[in-house]
């Protein structure tokens, strides 16, 4: 005897049941999925509301975060520095030329304070609502507004050149592996990060500093950006100063000596 499915009354046909199938199978399939990610979705928000972030940590506030954590461990590590330091002129078993070569290669290195005359550069944004001051100029673009890695780097390069001493930027004493880097509106330098203005300050002669910031192509290009939309620059004399030793880790770990 037939069954419901293949009798005539029905209008249907076991071909016809058959393409029913896959449907059943596929809605079924559907409904499993729809639940599973239900439940990882309330798994992974613990009850909370996923759609804010009041409960979240926001990327800069954790940069931030690191910023001031990496900041402490640099002052405890120069801390510790200075007591082994302290410890070893005791008795290292050195001569006094060896100590007096040690001391000259620290300074060279930057890890030792340094005093002498300097100068400051201060770069800063210019105001948000700026607009061209001069004929013939665009608009300002939001690029245009804003300090670059470039800019810095162009003023660090220049007071190289003209013959610093030392220089720091910000708070922290550069070496001959720091890195000035930007990632947006922020720099970031030996793990912390800086808004500005941002301050660079450089021992040496005053004279020369001013003249290889004044020769600098890329600076000269940056003067147009502060004479048409307002970019900050300053820089200053200020008489005797004393930069900051450096306190980070000095081992390389990506560069390697170049064979000859």
């Amino acid at each position: 005897m037939s069954n419901s499915a293949d009798s005539p009354g029905t209008g249907s046909s076991p071909e016809r049941a058959r393409r029913f199938r896959p449907v059943r199978i596929l809605t079924a399939a559907v409904f499993a999925l729809a639940g599973l990610i239900f439940f990882t979705s309330f798994d992974t928000a613990k009850g909370t509301n996923i759609r804010t972030d009041t409960s979240l940590l926001k990327l800069s506030d954790l940069i931030h975060e690191r910023s001031r954590g990496n900041g402490a461990l640099d002052e405890t590590n120069g801390t510790l520095r200075k007591e082994i330091e302290a410890l070893a002129e005791r008795d290292d078993g050195s001569t006094k030329a060896e100590d007096e070569k040690l001391a000259a290669l620290e300074k060279r290195a930057g890890t030792q304070r340094l005093s002498g005359k300097g100068l400051t550069v201060t770069l800063n944004d210019a105001p948000p609502d700026a607009t061209a001051k001069l004929p013939g100029y665009p608009e300002p673009q939001p690029d245009y507004l804003v300090i670059h890695q470039q800019d810095l780097q162009a003023v660090v390069n220049a007071l190289w050149q003209g013959g610093a001493k030392g220089i720091k930027v910000m708070d922290q004493r550069l070496i001959s592996t720091s890195a000035v880097r930007c990632v947006g509106n922020t720099l970031i330098l030996q793990g912390r990060v800086y808004s500005p203005p941002y301050k660079i300050t450089a021992v040496g002669d005053t004279d020369k500093l001013q003249k290889a910031l004044a020769a600098s192509p890329a600076i000269q290009n940056y003067m147009v950006y502060v004479n048409v939309y307002g970019l900050g620059w300053k820089v200053e004399e200020n008489g005797p100063v004393t930069l900051p030793g450096y306190s980070g880790t000095v081992d390389l770990h990506y560069a390697k000596p170049v064979e000859q």
